[in-house]
């Protein structure tokens, strides 16, 4: 356990992203950009979808839950960095260090689950099309969302726990711009040989959801392709284009950042971690809205409505 009067002063210095001041101003003027965009555009998808009856499906719930985590994914890390790049500083507390990286892990859980289960909506939708009303009714629908935000949140739970009883007794330099558990139990002069064990069991239940997108879309291809009609197996595809991509970015910035030895942090190490916290969640609401005609109908009769409504 940390020394009584640890848990009063311990803090951490975030070294940020690179470690050079000129680099990172660069990335504080990235994140002033990104994280408004991240923003609006997620709240704008959450709007649109809630204000047009025609996106009440479950296609599009699953959707507007996606952009809710993202807010969160974001909202957890960078308005930290900002504010400590505006005040000069790097120090962030230890309860707040453990905070940040407890909600890192549950969005990004989170997140991993709900893709798959709009991989698994779109499965049923393509493959059982007669059953799709019965199998995906509304209840199952909140059911499989509040599944997803009790497993992410679960997971990041032991994590956290196990972190807080760890001794922190010298270097407290961390070489990330966020606290996250590897470089956390790197600092660390306690025994972390079951963390390690833990946070790689962590990533593999955070890898279980990838399985399951790989299984629902092998069943998408398979149907599809016994489909005769060009224009039917264009429909279906389009359906799960926007969704194939952004599994693509999220998993492969993931898979980037964890499946690298625990001792190395490296500039290429940085860039996939801002990918993965600031560009994908900014990116997603652009990769379903304007492959999406649907969902751009929606955006532009919010807009409209927004205008019109609006007090001169």
């Amino acid at each position: 356990m940390r020394e009584g009067n640890q848990s009063f002063t311990l803090e951490f210095i975030l070294l940020g992203i690179t470690g050079q001041q000129e680099q990172e101003y660069i990335f504080f003027i990235l994140f002033l950009f990104i994280y408004p965009i991240t923003l609006i555009g997620n709240l704008l998808i959450i709007l649109a979808i809630h204000s047009d009856v025609r996106l009440h499906n479950p296609m599009y719930f699953f959707l507007a839950n996606l952009s809710l985590v993202d807010i969160f994914l974001s909202s957890v890390t960078i308005p930290k960095i900002l504010a400590n790049h505006l005040l000069g500083s790097k120090s962030i507390s230890f309860e707040g260090c453990l905070t940040q990286m407890n909600f890192m892990i549950a969005m990004g859980n989170t997140d991993s689950y709900i893709l798959a289960v709009m991989a698994y909506d779109r499965a049923v939708a393509i493959s059982h099309p007669l059953h799709y009303t019965t199998v995906m009714s509304p209840k199952s629908c909140v059911l499989l969302v509040i599944a997803s935000w009790v497993i992410g949140n679960a997971n990041a739970l032991p994590h956290t726990v196990l972190t807080a009883s760890l001794s922190f007794c010298g270097n407290r330099k961390v070489t990330n711009f966020y606290c996250d558990l590897a470089s956390l139990l790197k600092l660390s002069c306690s025994d972390i040989h079951f963390n390690v064990k833990m946070m790689y069991l962590g990533v593999s239940v955070f890898c279980m959801p990838l399985l399951f997108i790989i299984i629902s879309y092998v069943r998408v291809f398979s149907t599809v392709l016994r489909v005769p009609s060009t224009k039917g197996v264009l429909k279906a595809f389009s359906t799960c284009g926007s969704h194939l991509t952004v599994v693509s970015l999220y998993y492969g910035t993931v898979m980037g950042m964890y499946f690298r030895p625990l001792t190395t942090y490296s500039l290429k190490d940085a860039v996939i971690t801002v990918m993965y916290i600031a560009v994908t969640p900014m990116l997603t609401p652009f990769i379903y809205s304007l492959r999406n005609r649907d969902m751009k109908a929606a955006l532009r009769k919010l807009f409209t409505k927004r205008i019109f409504s609006s007090p001169m």
